[in-house]
């Protein structure tokens, strides 16, 4: 149960993210805004407001953001992606929860039927959902598309990209302090500051040793920040003035031993395959790796459905490496094939939310699968039309990239792109195992759109922002400072 202060950091995120406004440049307040809200509140804490979503560490942020970029900016906010496949798919994102909401009304029963009376007993229900929820789950889902719209107009340009893995760098040398912490003496910090554990504490022990959590969901969620983190590092190095490389190097070295203490087989491979490629690999094969990366993504639910995917063989190569790993494999398969009959039963829309996609107990309600891999989870939530939108909008921005790279020259697109692309490639894939679906993907996403938009539009400066006049400009006069507020 969280405690007062959990309850109370949610309040006043919305005064941090004006500050940060006032403090620093657009695109840097932007981004900490959300990363800040993301690596620091409090997780599953939340306020249930009626007919609207929960406002929670992603949500709050978001609104935070948008509200303080409405009223801040004298230009108008130009959110709406310029292709029309963007646009189908921002607009089925949000409205397929229309048709999810009205086509899940009717309870499920869990009900018994005794045998020496025949009176079924109604032991167990899931509410149907009612036409006041329709508005709350649109909300949800503008809210959660938040991030992407934002930073594919404001992040877009060079200094942009820079910022999006200069932040994700430096989050991660953050986080590495009380990850370190834990990984010493368990993974309390949660516990000691917002007064609970946000999952199983079993599945910290690993290896005779601790995985850190932190303010995150899992410790999978936080090791794959730590792949972003490298990443990020990698391509800064890379990129970076030569004088400053040696340090940049000890950087990466860093993060790469603090992947390794995070004790997640997964994210490990992605670290090893991939910090070679941001740091010598060329730009335009790193996009080509994250495209096929992100068709991987896309087509595996597809091949899942049916059941063309060699299961049997992908287990046994899993047992060559760990057992162990084969079997946790193996219980992700199984409660897939489930998922996916459960699923069929309502392809187009999907059940709804309140778990209404899980297979249950006929009569005592209990819950008998567990879903892993975000795909399936929004599959069985939103139907083919809410995992098509939703996995389509983000691998987007990877192939109008590597298009863009097939026909044009590459020296023309900026060097922190492809890193992105590298980024936001291994968290789709991710996504297949894990529901790492997060606000920073999100914001990855919408960079690497609206730079391959002013790609193919033929823009290379970026536009500049007027403020509003505001009753701090009397307090920052002569500071020099690009701020919103």
């Amino acid at each position: 149960m969280p405690n007062g202060f959990a309850y109370l950091m949610l309040l006043i995120w919305p005064l941090v993210c004006l500050w940060l406004f006032r403090k620093m440049p657009l695109q840097r307040a932007l981004i900490w805004s959300i990363l800040g809200g993301y690596l620091f509140l409090p997780p599953l804490a939340e306020f249930n407001l009626p007919l609207v979503p929960s406002m929670d560490k992603v949500s709050i942020p978001n609104l935070s953001v948008v509200l303080i970029l409405m009223f801040s900016l004298k230009e108008k906010l130009h959110i709406w992606p310029q292709g029309w496949i963007g646009r189908v798919l921002v607009a089925g994102l949000v409205l397929s929860a229309i048709p999810t909401v009205m086509t899940n009304r009717d309870p499920i029963l869990f009900e018994v039927l005794r045998d020496a009376d025949p009176i079924i007993f109604l032991v167990d229900q899931l509410p149907g959902q009612s036409v006041r929820d329709v508005g709350a789950v649109v909300l949800s889902q503008v809210l959660t598309l938040v991030p992407f719209l934002l930073a594919r107009q404001y992040l877009a340009d060079e200094k942009g990209l820079h910022e999006v893995l200069l932040a994700f760098m430096v989050g991660g040398l953050i986080y590495s302090i009380p990850s370190l912490f834990e990984i010493q003496f368990s993974p309390v910090t949660n516990i000691w500051i917002y007064g609970f554990f946000q999952h199983s504490f079993e599945q910290m022990i690993r290896d005779g040793g601790y995985r850190p959590i932190v303010f995150l969901p899992h410790g999978l969620w936080l090791a794959i920040f730590v792949v972003t983190s490298l990443i990020a590092a990698a391509a800064l190095v890379r990129n970076g003035p030569a004088e400053k490389r040696f340090k940049g190097y000890l950087i990466v070295g860093y993060l790469a031993v603090l992947l390794v203490l995070c004790k997640s087989l997964a994210s490990f491979a992605y670290g090893v395959a991939l910090t070679p490629v941001a740091l010598f690999i060329p730009s335009r094969w790193q996009i080509r790796l994250a495209v096929f990366f992100a068709v991987v993504a896309v087509g595996y639910p597809m091949l899942r459905n049916l059941d063309v995917v060699p299961t049997e063989a992908i287990l046994a190569q899993a047992a060559e490496i760990s057992d162990e790993r084969a079997q946790s494999l193996a219980y992700r398969f199984n409660n897939e094939d489930q998922l996916l009959v459960r699923a069929a039963e309502k392809p187009a829309f999907g059940w709804g939310g309140w778990g209404r996609s899980l297979v249950r107990h006929s009569e005592t309600g209990d819950i008998l699968t567990v879903p892993d891999g975000r795909w399936i989870i929004v599959f069985g939530t939103f139907g083919w039309v809410g995992y098509i939108c939703e996995f389509g909008l983000l691998a987007l921005p990877l192939l109008m990239m590597g298009l863009y790279v097939s026909r044009r020259r590459p020296q023309t697109i900026s060097p922190f792109v492809a890193p992105l692309c590298l980024i936001l490639g291994v968290t789709l894939m991710d996504m297949l195992l894990n529901a790492t679906l997060t606000t920073l993907t999100w914001l990855t996403a919408g960079a690497i759109m609206g730079h391959a938009e002013k790609l193919f539009a033929g823009v290379s400066h970026p536009p500049r922002y007027q403020m509003r006049d505001t009753v701090f400009d009397k307090t920052r006069q002569n500071q020099g400072k690009r701020t919103v507020l």
